[in-house]
């Protein structure tokens, strides 16, 4: 009878431990971290691209990281206003937004906002300036109040350039006016671009359409080159750009059905019709298809 009551004794403990451990193994398991979802993949129906004049293209699924089409993506071309992309984060890695800056000088070459000297601009209003009208005055005003002055912000340019790792990038001035030794490629301005739309107030001003800024002498108004804004659903910036050696330039960025994409064209004779040609294509070509998540 003793040894049938021991017996039991160890059976009932051995369900017991049985249990306990069946239960913490349920709790780790409810507690050990879910496998992150994957991005969509996007899954071609091999549409033909369009026929565009662009000579460099470049077409990334953001969330993915896919490239979707590229035609001469790694070409070293003049860049145009495009480079105020780089210029936007190397004022705004430097200066805080509300710090005032007074003209000294007037800066007339090319697309400018005719600042002249005495008004007085916050950073903030510098870059809304630099980045909507793409005004190469406001740029350059940015760059010569850096320590060091204009070519140390160039440097910093480069450096910024070099640790993004845009090997086929070199700036030789903030504003994008064509010189010897400036240049970029169709795939680096959109990783630029990806990273400009990082930061939050950079992506609203890039996709103002139309903005007043108000100096302590004159209000400027301000209206957006980009004539796909407002116009093409989706499409949220990013930056324009023209040279007579660049000719003309454009970087968007478009989300459509959850799907954000940034395509760049460079080289081209018509960037706004290119651009929404390769918008029908892209969206009509590829699905995104749901990937399962790996098992942890």
């Amino acid at each position: 009878m003793k040894r049938h009551l021991v017996s039991s004794a160890l059976l009932i403990s051995f369900v017991v431990l049985v249990g306990f451990l069946a239960k913490s193994a349920l709790s780790a398991s409810a507690l050990a971290p879910s496998a992150p979802a994957l991005p969509p993949v996007p899954v071609s129906k091999n549409l033909p691209p369009p026929a565009v004049s662009a000579r460099d293209i470049f077409i990334l699924d953001m969330d993915s990281q896919q490239v979707l089409y590229e035609k001469g993506a790694d070409e070293q071309v003049y860049p145009a206003s495009t480079t105020k992309m780089m210029t936007a984060l190397v004022a705004l890695n430097y200066y805080t937004l509300d710090q005032t800056i007074t003209v000294t000088q007037s800066f007339p070459e090319g697309q400018n906002a005719g600042l002249v000297p005495g008004e007085r601009l916050t950073v903030e209003q510098l870059l809304y300036t630099m980045l909507v009208d793409s005004a190469n005055d406001a740029a350059e005003i940015l760059a010569q109040n850096y320590p060091g002055g204009r070519a140390a912000f160039v440097g910093e340019m480069n450096v910024m350039a070099s640790h993004m790792h845009l090997y086929h990038t070199h700036f030789v001035n903030p504003t994008g006016l064509d010189e010897d030794g400036h240049y970029s490629s169709a795939a680096d301005l959109t990783r630029l671009a990806q990273a400009v739309l990082t930061h939050p107030l950079l992506a609203k001003i890039v996709s103002t359409q139309n903005a007043v800024i108000a100096t302590n002498t004159t209000p400027h108004v301000l209206t957006n080159l980009n004539a796909l804004l407002g116009t093409v659903p989706g499409v949220l910036g990013v930056k324009t750009g023209f040279t007579d050696l660049a000719g003309q330039a454009l970087v968007t960025y478009i989300d459509r059905q959850n799907h954000p994409l940034i395509i760049t064209v460079l080289g081209s004779t018509d960037r706004f019709g290119d651009t929404e040609s390769l918008i029908r294509w892209v969206y009509s070509d590829f699905t995104w298809s749901t990937a399962p998540s790996p098992h942890p």
